[in-house]
């Protein structure tokens, strides 16, 4: 597996969310037209673990909180970036996401949580911002962002983020 062959295993979703409204209504979509349960969800997320292994996705960061653009926007993405990261209890920094975010969650333990979500896809709506948080484990998150677009808030959080992260 190689980014080019991660790009055509992606190429189904990309295609789909090209041509759709990010709102949170397009999660649903996603979950209908590629359940997380489902072969392609299935082999994307086989496909992120050889490619963490193989050493060219995640390859920045550290413990905790590991990251890095797999794929930049392109006509053959629709216009979308494709990011990887690997959270384990961790607040990561704030952002803002002017033309929306739309994320595919792979938890490495079945109770982590994304920003509260189980397995499968979320969706945030441009304009929208957050910390992304993983709770009670770690997960792996694919996001795509039209035109790649996103905005870091707090400067000094860019490069770190809050550890340990509890519900007590």
């Amino acid at each position: 597996m190689n980014v080019d062959d991660f790009q055509k295993l992606l190429q189904p979703v990309t295609d789909f969310v090209s041509g759709q409204t990010v709102a949170p209504a397009l999660a649903e979509q996603l979950d209908q037209r590629f359940p997380h349960d489902g072969k392609l969800f299935n082999a994307i997320e086989a496909a992120c673990h050889e490619a963490i292994s193989a050493g060219w996705m995640c390859a920045q960061g550290g413990a905790g909180r590991r990251f890095g653009r797999v794929i930049e926007p392109s006509e053959a993405t629709g216009g979308l970036s494709v990011d990887v990261v690997d959270l384990e209890n961790i607040v990561g920094p704030h952002h803002r996401h002017p033309t929306g975010e739309i994320c595919m969650i792979m938890p490495l333990d079945d109770s982590a949580r994304f920003d509260g979500r189980p397995r499968g896809w979320c969706v945030f709506e441009p304009g929208s911002d957050h910390r992304p948080t993983v709770t009670d484990g770690e997960a792996l998150v694919l996001y795509m962002l039209p035109q790649g677009r996103i905005e870091f808030t707090d400067p000094d959080r860019q490069a770190g983020a809050r550890a340990n992260v509890s519900d007590d």
